[in-house]
């Protein structure tokens, strides 16, 4: 599933699309993906002019201006292309095609500026809805959400408290969504072993007795910035269906320091241990033994 720094590398492809541009109409060519569509799907889009895209956590988020806001999730295969009358998409270099089989574009969003915004999504997890911006802090798909990775108010300090007391796994706390929105299996491995800890490791260990940060829960925050960043400068990560809206692939598995190298030598400066994998909570956990403590 594509995690944050996908979704950011989309919503970033599609902003100069979208934004500032009107919904001509709006296609929904079945009734349902993951979730059904509502009944006035199509109508509340038809004419209104996305003001703003914006992301929370996975999900992309466009302001419109009745005051709706169009919420849509990728799932696990979704993603968008953009077509324009006239163009093709010629493969350059680094550029690959991708599936254009017409039964899996499931939304199209016809835009002022001429070009189409489709959605495709070959195992239909992906979603929309419309909400209410008035409504939007009771929406259950975002109520509860944690602070933003990469926002102003998530620090050590915010993690710490929010990890101080759990009886779970350090991995386990940062993949509930509740505790950081966004961070998902790749990202959080990734982390642990920049910040060097062990995935095993009690979330607790975050905090002194006091609730306070210590040098672990700095360590990690400073890892997980860094490792964010890096993944949305190389447009994230392409292992299986995920593309930009270019139709370029993310490049960012090229970067991985453990994830999905198990049995390789550690990357870590002056260690000399081999990435292991392990099932953890039904997920494959790759990490140094030897270097993560």
């Amino acid at each position: 599933m594509p995690e944050l720094p996908e979704v950011e590398t989309v919503r970033r492809g599609l902003q100069p699309v979208m934004e500032g541009s009107r919904i001509d109409s709006a296609e929904a060519r079945r009734k349902d993906l993951r979730f059904p569509f509502q009944k006035d799907f199509e109508s509340r889009l038809r004419g209104q002019t996305v003001t703003g895209l914006g992301r929370r956590a996975k999900y992309l988020m466009a302001d419109l201006g009745s005051g709706d806001v169009l919420l849509m999730h990728l799932g696990m295969s979704g993603s968008f292309r953009i077509q324009r009358p006239g163009e093709e998409d010629t493969p350059g270099a680094f550029h690959h095609l991708r599936a254009k089989d017409s039964s899996h574009d499931h939304v199209v969003f016809h835009m002022s500026s001429g070009a189409d915004v489709v959605f495709n999504d070959p195992r239909r997890f992906g979603y929309m809805k419309i909400v209410a911006r008035q409504a939007l802090d009771q929406e259950p798909l975002l109520r509860g959400l944690g602070p933003e990775p990469l926002g102003n108010a998530f620090d050590a300090a915010m993690l710490a408290r929010s990890c101080a007391g759990k009886k779970t796994s350090l991995k386990a706390a940062l993949l509930d969504q509740r505790v950081v929105a966004g961070l998902g299996n790749i990202y959080v491995c990734e982390a642990l072993f920049r910040a060097h800890l062990a995935p095993k490791r009690m979330a607790s260990t975050l905090a002194n007795r006091k609730g306070e940060p210590n040098d672990h829960a700095r360590r990690l925050v400073e890892a997980i910035h860094a490792v964010l960043n890096q993944a949305i400068k190389a447009g994230g990560s392409s292992l299986r269906d995920h593309r930009q809206t270019s139709g370029e692939l993310g490049y960012f598995q090229h970067s991985f320091q453990v994830y999905d190298r198990e049995g390789e030598n550690c990357q870590s400066a002056g260690c000399d241990g081999i990435v292991r994998r392990f099932t953890q909570n039904g997920r494959s956990t790759f990490w140094c033994p030897k270097c993560q403590k």
